[in-house]
């Protein structure tokens, strides 16, 4: 085990968990992931090996036949699969922010029936908020839901959604502005719908089409796509937690575990860049030494090393303070923002002492050069978390004059 990223006062139960995953990634997903990334293949046999290892019920509770582990052990798990491939924890990430949405809001008949098929993996999980037009304003999306009868018909265009082929139950956010009187608040007449649908492409329930896979600069092998909605007819049962309106406090409480996620894969990338890094400048020569002897490259070296070290405490915080029940959106989005930036630099660092090997389709580090920037933008751009965390902070410091 490295000495980098080690996380203080862990139980027997979550070392055990993370060793197992570590010597998982290590076996299984390290040796393969660069090979499948440039052939855009979609790693199923990593994803049943997950499932045996029951990552997939790894945070829902016991009673449903999950481990009933925490945010931190969850997010730990996640470190580890992206320091081997980034795109397998994203397989992992929307289907656990759609159990963590069912377990917080669902109503019980809805977590009887999801929850024990989630945990095996035999219900996969995604989740819906963006549209083509909208970027970061969530408030403003224009996909809606019109009840008739006992369902709501909902009509839309969905954009940006990790697991869109492989799901099979997807939260969708939409506008549903039955019972609310004009002058509501956007936020306040949105609902999130719980929607059941074959895995796989081309209309795959009817009203429901998943077009195909966008092709991406990195992050490949999972499948990004859009989602369109035309008459699609969904049970009013199907309304998460049972009640409309509260479909964005449900989004954003997903969002907000989701952020530890995505700061949890920013510290694995950090992490797989800086072990490349190190161990490629011992065995590089030029002048005579090991790289790694010029000065220029060890302060490169003591620099990533620093930034590895800090987003993993800054991840690792945010996920304890979520677990002790406390509001953690200032911590969250700090050790988003904090996560991704270090990633970007630190891989790109690892990049630049490849030198020209680094361009090589043939070294790991070209892969991870392509998947960081991802980080920037997913859950959230770092300009919105600045502004969460400024907002934050003037409630925390407001002036007392």
């Amino acid at each position: 085990m490295s000495r980098l990223a080690q996380t203080p006062g862990l139980t027997d139960v979550q070392e055990e968990i993370l060793a197992t995953v570590r010597d998982f990634v290590d076996k299984e997903i390290i040796p393969v992931a660069t090979e499948l990334e440039h052939r855009d293949e979609y790693p199923q046999a990593i994803v049943e090996g997950l499932k045996e290892l029951g990552l997939f019920g790894l945070t829902i509770p016991e009673e449903y036949g999950g481990l009933g582990e925490s945010l931190l052990t969850y997010a730990l798990c996640v470190e580890e699969i992206a320091r081997g491939w980034m795109s397998v924890s994203g397989i992992v990430n929307t289907h656990f922010i759609v159990a963590h949405m069912l377990k917080q809001h669902g109503t019980e008949e809805q977590k009887d029936t999801f929850l024990p098929r989630m945990a095996l993996g035999e219900v996969r999980g995604a989740f819906s908020m963006s549209e083509p037009a909208l970027g970061s304003d969530v408030s403003a999306i224009t996909s809606k839901a019109v009840r008739d009868g006992d369902e709501y018909v909902l009509t839309g265009q969905k954009m940006w959604l990790t697991n869109g082929g492989t799901s099979s139950l997807v939260a969708v956010l939409v506008r549903s502005d039955e019972g609310h009187p004009d002058g509501t608040a956007p936020h306040k007449s949105m609902t999130t719908f719980l929607v059941e649908k074959e895995p796989g492409f081309g209309e795959v329930r009817p009203g429901l089409t998943i077009p195909g896979k966008i092709d991406k600069m990195g992050y490949k092998g999972v499948d990004t796509t859009e989602l369109i909605m035309d008459g699609l007819r969904v049970p009013a049962d199907r309304v998460l937690g049972g009640a409309t309106g509260r479909g964005f406090y449900q989004m954003m409480d997903g969002v907000e575990v989701g952020r530890v996620n995505v700061a949890a894969r920013g510290c694995g990338v950090a992490h797989r860049a800086f072990e490349l890094g190190i161990s490629y400048a011992q065995q590089r020569h030029t002048f005579g030494k090991p790289i790694a002897e010029h000065q220029a490259i060890q302060f490169k070296l003591a620099e990533m090393a620093t930034k590895v070290e800090a987003a993993h405490a800054m991840m690792v915080n945010a996920a304890r303070k979520k677990d002790s029940g406390e509001r953690n959106d200032l911590e969250a989005g700090m050790a988003k923002y904090l996560a991704s930036e270090y990633c970007k630099e630190v891989v790109e660092d690892a990049f630049r002492i490849h030198g020209g090997y680094g361009f090589s389709k043939e070294y790991e580090i070209e892969r991870l050069y392509r998947e960081a920037p991802m980080l920037l933008i997913g859950e959230g751009t770092a300009e919105i978390q600045k502004m969460i965390i400024g907002r934050r902070l003037l409630e925390e410091y407001r002036f007392q004059g």
